[in-house]
C-alpha cells in the first residue's frame, strides 16, 4: 500500500517579471549589470546591507550577501552568485536565502537592442522553497504585489542612474571595507 505522506519536493514560486527600456547602449547597460557591487545602487530600497563574496565583483563567480526587507520576514538573509555572464545579452545569478538558506533562487537579466538603438532589460526572478512552511512566508511576502512593485521601483532606478547619472546609491563592498 502507497503512503499518502507529505510532498516536500520543492516548487518554483511563480517568478517575477520586470522590464524597462534604457536609453544607453546594450555594451553600456550589461557592463553595469555584470558587476554585481552596482546592484546595491539601484535596490537598496528593499535589499539592505550588501556585501560582496569575494574581492572581484565583476563576471562569473561575483556574488554578494544581502538581508532582503520583507514585512513579516524572520530569515531575510540572502545571497546570489553570477553563474553565466554571457556579454552583451545575459547574465544567469542563483542563490539562496530564509531559513537555513534553503531556498534557491534564480535572477535573469536578458538585454536586447531596443528600437532607437537603447536596451530592452528584462529581468525575471524566481524561488523554489522546499517546504510548506517556506511556500506559506513566500506567499505573505508577495502578498499584494509587494515583491514585484520593489523590483518595478529598482528597474526603474536602474534606468535613471544609466540614463540621467541620477544620484546611485552605495555600491557593495567586502563585510568590513
Amino acid at each position: 500500500m502507497r503512503s499518502r505522506g507529505l510532498n516536500y519536493a520543492s516548487a518554483p514560486v511563480d517568478p517575477v517579471n520586470v522590464s524597462v527600456t534604457i536609453d544607453r547602449p546594450r555594451d553600456e547597460v550589461f557592463a553595469y549589470l555584470s558587476d554585481i557591487a552596482n546592484h546595491a545602487e539601484f535596490s537598496d530600497h528593499y535589499l539592505k546591507h550588501w556585501r560582496l563574496t569575494r574581492i572581484e565583483s565583476v563576471g562569473r563567480g561575483a556574488g554578494a550577501r544581502f538581508k532582503v526587507d520583507v514585512p513579516l520576514q524572520r530569515f531575510s538573509w540572502a545571497d546570489m552568485t553570477f553563474v553565466a555572464v554571457e556579454p552583451p545579452h545575459r547574465i544567469v545569478a542563483v542563490g539562496r536565502g530564509g531559513k537555513f538558506n534553503r531556498i534557491k533562487t534564480t535572477a535573469i537579466w536578458t538585454l536586447s537592442p531596443a528600437p532607437g538603438g537603447g536596451t530592452e532589460v528584462e529581468y525575471m526572478v524566481e524561488s523554489e522553497p522546499p517546504l510548506p512552511t517556506d511556500r506559506l512566508m513566500e506567499a505573505v511576502s508577495r502578498q499584494h504585489g509587494w515583491f514585484k512593485r520593489k523590483t518595478r521601483k529598482a528597474m526603474r532606478r536602474l534606468q535613471a542612474i544609466l540614463e540621467e547619472g541620477e544620484d546611485r546609491g552605495a555600491r557593495a563592498t567586502i563585510a568590513g571595507l
